[in-house]
């Protein structure tokens, strides 16, 4: 491709899904089965949040093997699901217990960490209301009054100052942006990202996110209805497209597939 023109016009794969297996697996599959190893861009819109246990287990015992972060762990990096159990329902516990644990959080790790973590950026960001807590602003700014103008209810994570360099590979953030939108049915969440890892590291941001959004539904007095996930380049590196550990995977993403088409048969 020519330096400084980007490919031809493409549509967006657009995948709507029930739960996150589902997705992740129509996802998945479609790079299988496809040429190339990209999805650009990527439209995910979720409106069910179940997994399948089946499909979770094997991707994780994969990247178990392939010395991967864990669904668990990545999404984590979204938000902290242990901690909000730990608080008890507490937001502010939950924030205070984040803020004094980060410093270890990022020693622990630092080659993944060291440029910091999503919720990290959402809640400790430096700058702003509620000293940099845009968590918190949201919440508060909403739960304060009527008539909240719609634009508040966002927070950003890519930060022009400290994130406009010149590394060839940077590894945070690629996720950038997340927007809360109150509606009748519930909360509706969108996420943007310039880029995504398809293998290791989709499956834990979509648990991360919708995660997020049953937080921040909660507090705003509402269910989570829906997440969107814009992606510009959805990627499938890190392993090859032909590498026989990805079997049990494959198979079991097929199954669960064909039995959602069987099931939607049946109700037709």
């Amino acid at each position: 491709m020519t330096k400084g023109k980007s490919a031809a016009a493409i549509a967006p794969l657009v995948v709507e899904a029930t739960n996150i297996s589902e997705a992740w697996a129509r996802i998945y599959l479609h790079i299988l089965d496809n040429s190339g190893t990209e999805i650009a861009p990527l439209v995910l819109s979720l409106s069910g949040f179940d997994e399948d246990s089946r499909l979770r287990e094997s991707l994780d015992a994969l990247l178990l093997r392939k010395d991967k972060t864990s669904i668990e762990n990545v999404a984590f990096t979204i938000f902290p699901e242990r901690y909000w159990l730990i608080a008890r329902g507490d937001r502010a516990r939950l924030f205070d217990l984040y803020e004094n644990t980060f410093g270890r959080l990022q020693a622990r790790n630092r080659n993944s960490n060291g440029r910091g973590l999503y919720f990290q950026r959402m809640t400790m960001y430096d700058r702003g209301p509620c000293e940099g807590n845009q968590l918190e602003w949201i919440i508060s700014q909403y739960n304060s009054r009527e008539g909240v103008r719609r634009s508040m209810l966002q927070a950003t994570i890519f930060d022009a100052g400290t994130d406009h360099v010149a590394t060839a590979q940077l590894g945070f953030p690629c996720l950038q942006h997340v927007s809360f939108e109150p509606t009748s049915a519930g909360l509706v969440v969108n996420a943007f990202y310039a880029t995504q890892q398809i293998f290791d590291k989709a499956y834990g941001n979509y648990l991360g996110l919708i995660q997020l959004g049953n937080f921040m539904a909660k507090e705003l007095g509402m269910q989570l209805a829906r997440l969107n996930v814009m992606v510009g380049v959805a990627k499938f590196e890190r392993i090859s497209k032909s590498d026989l550990d990805l079997t049990s995977v494959t198979e079991t993403a097929r199954s669960l597939l064909a039995a959602d088409i069987k099931t939607q048969s049946e109700a037709a």
